[in-house]
C-alpha cells in the first residue's frame, strides 16, 4: 500500500506536452496523506495541473480519519465511496517515487520504488469535491492501488497503478467507458520499476530532508538474466 511518496522537481511538460501549468508544481521528499498533493485533471479537454488533499473526502464523509488515501481497483465499481469518482473523475498524480517498508526480522526496511531509469511516474487516482459555499470548495483525492508485480511483492503486496503518458488524456477523460479505463489498472511491466533501500529516517513523515529519498544499497530490478529465462 502507498503510504508515502517522493515528488522532486519533474520535468511534466515534456511528459505531458500539452499540459496547462497555471502554478508551480507541488513537491516534496516524503509526503504522507493528509497532506496535498499535486494532481492533473481534464479541464476543457486539455489536462492541467492543479492540488487536492490526499484522502478522498465525499460531501456526506463525517470523519475526516476515515477518508481513505488509497482505492483498491476491484472496488472501484462496487464500493459506493468509489463508484461515481472512478466514472467521471479520474485523475493522475505526478510523481518521481512510492516509498513501501519491507517486512523484516527487527523492524522493517523502508525502500522507495521508483521507475528504473529514475524519470516520472504518473499514478492513477481519483478525486472528488466538496463544496463548503456557493463559491468555496475543497478537492481531495485517492490513488488507485493494483496487486505489485512478482519482483516487488516481497516489498509490498500492492502498488498504485501506473499510468503511461500515451493513455494519460483517455484516462482522464470522463467520456472514456469505464471498462476501457479499468484496463489501464493492472501490475507494472517488471522491466519499468525497481527499488532500492533508503534511510529509515523517512519513517517520520516530518523528515522532509533529501538524504530520505537516497539510496543506501543496490537498485532492486529486473535484469538481463531474468528477462531470457
Amino acid at each position: 500500500m502507498a503510504g508515502r511518496l517522493y515528488i522532486p522537481h519533474l520535468a511534466l511538460e515534456r511528459l505531458l506536452p500539452e499540459l496547462v501549468v497555471d502554478e508551480t508544481l507541488l513537491t516534496g521528499t516524503n509526503l504522507a496523506p493528509r497532506q496535498p498533493l499535486p494532481l492533473i485533471r481534464l479541464e476543457a479537454g486539455r489536462p492541467r495541473l492543479g492540488r487536492a488533499f490526499w484522502g478522498l473526502t465525499p460531501p456526506w464523509l463525517k470523519v475526516l480519519d476515515h477518508a481513505p488515501h488509497c482505492a483498491r481497483a476491484e472496488s472501484l465499481e462496487s464500493r459506493a465511496m468509489f463508484r461515481d469518482a472512478f466514472a467521471a473523475r479520474r485523475c493522475l498524480i505526478p510523481v518521481g517515487g512510492i516509498y513501501v517498508w519491507r517486512p523484516m526480522p527487527r523492524a522493517k526496511q523502508p525502500y522507495l520504488v521508483t521507475r528504473v531509469d529514475r524519470g516520472p511516474l504518473l499514478l492513477a487516482g481519483i478525486w472528488c469535491r466538496f463544496h463548503t459555499t456557493l463559491t468555496e470548495y475543497n478537492d481531495s483525492l485517492a490513488l488507485i492501488t493494483v496487486p505489485s508485480p512478482a519482483l516487488l511483492a516481497p516489498l509490498s503486496d500492492r502498488l498504485p497503478a501506473v499510468i503511461e503518458p500515451a493513455d494519460a488524456v483517455r484516462w482522464l477523460d470522463p467520456q472514456t467507458p469505464t471498462a476501457d479505463a479499468r484496463q489501464r489498472l493492472t501490475p507494472p511491466p517488471e522491466e519499468l520499476l525497481g527499488a532500492f533501500p533508503v534511510s529509515r529516517g523517512v519513517n517520520d513523515p516530518g523528515n522532509q530532508e533529501a538524504s530520505c529519498a537516497y539510496p543506501i544499497g543496490p537498485m532492486l530490478r529486473r535484469t538481463s538474466e531474468q528477462e531470457t529465462r
